[in-house]
């Protein structure tokens, strides 16, 4: 009978224990919970490399993934607040998972920001085409034209170096049509405007063959709002790639009366302030896009080769 009560009351202790065990097992779930996956937004158009698209039998790999539930543990313990400045969902791209870190931010908020200076440098210095001849604010412009023209052309060429596109080549153009044209602004400046008396948006004003010169640089920036309305379905963006060409040949050959380029150049000022001012309107992540892609592009072949041998086994087992 002893025998029968310590037995007893040893599974009693062991079923407790078991109990507890399962509780604390229960609390440790709840506090490490795997982030949500979304889908890729339809809007997104480039990325950076994520280590999150390395074999799972690596290291780096296991870092990463020890990094994401890390993250997720901070994210719950700071609150809502620090959820607000980084996006901590995990976004499914093409070739892996991938997230919003603090460098794509920043990125972004800085693309932003340079076609913000180049549009509010561009609007102040056309300004003068519509302000009275003789006022002051007219002629404190004037004084300045070459330095609103300096300021807004490094705004965007700031945007063109942290533009999130696909296709590097593109990117790489479009980068090469502004060098080409701050080139081109410079000897114009140097060899034509200086010796003139003149700054280098009246003489171009007053000669349009120097468009020749600085129409890169413009080709540039159309090359950008087309890519922002074609990835966004922006109207302002679309409207503006027809506008910017259409008011620099006007000017080049001569066929565009003053009141037809007043209007139109109106109507590129007012376009480029809400394109510009709406970037801001934005998610983060659609000017990041799928990080998965540009990731890909920058592995070596064989990897490329591994990383899409992996992603095809799922298909060949499912389709088996």
């Amino acid at each position: 009978r002893d025998r029968n009560l310590i037995s007893e009351e040893a599974a009693r202790c062991g079923f407790q224990n078991m109990n507890m065990a399962s509780r604390m097992l229960s609390c440790a779930a709840n506090l490490v919970t795997p982030p949500k996956l979304n889908g890729l937004p339809e809007s997104s158009t480039t990325c950076y490399p994520s280590l999150l698209l390395l074999s799972s039998s690596s290291p780096s790999m296991a870092a990463a993934k020890v990094s994401v539930r890390i993250g997720s543990v901070k994210c719950k313990a700071l609150g809502e607040s620090s959820q607000n400045s980084v996006d901590r969902t995990v976004y499914q791209g093409i070739y892996g998972p991938w997230t919003v870190d603090s460098s794509d931010v920043r990125e972004v908020v800085l693309y932003r920001a340079g076609l913000v200076t180049a549009a509010s440098s561009f609007v102040v210095a056309a300004s003068t085409a519509l302000l009275p001849e003789n006022s002051l604010l007219s002629d404190i412009i004037k004084q300045n034209l070459d330095l609103f023209y300096t300021i807004g052309a490094g705004g965007l060429g700031l945007s063109l170096v942290l533009i999130h596109i696909y296709v590097t080549e593109i990117k790489r153009t479009l980068q090469a049509l502004w060098g080409l044209g701050v080139v081109g602004s410079l000897a114009t400046y140097t060899s034509l405007a200086l010796p003139a008396g003149e700054n280098l948006v009246q003489y171009v004003v007053d000669h349009p063959l120097a468009v020749w010169f600085v129409g890169p640089l413009f080709a540039a920036l159309t090359g950008l709002v087309f890519k922002e309305g074609l990835c966004y379905g922006k109207l302002e963006a679309g409207i503006l790639t027809f506008i910017i060409p259409t008011v620099l040949l006007g000017h080049l050959t001569g066929l565009m009366d003053d009141g037809v380029k007043l209007t139109l150049l109106g109507s590129w000022m007012v376009l480029f302030v809400i394109f510009a001012g709406r970037k801001f309107t934005q998610p983060i992540k659609d000017d990041i896009g799928d990080k998965s892609v540009f990731v890909f592009n920058s592995l070596p072949e064989d990897k490329k080769k591994t990383l899409l041998e992996k992603l095809e086994q799922p298909k060949v087992q499912s389709d088996s």
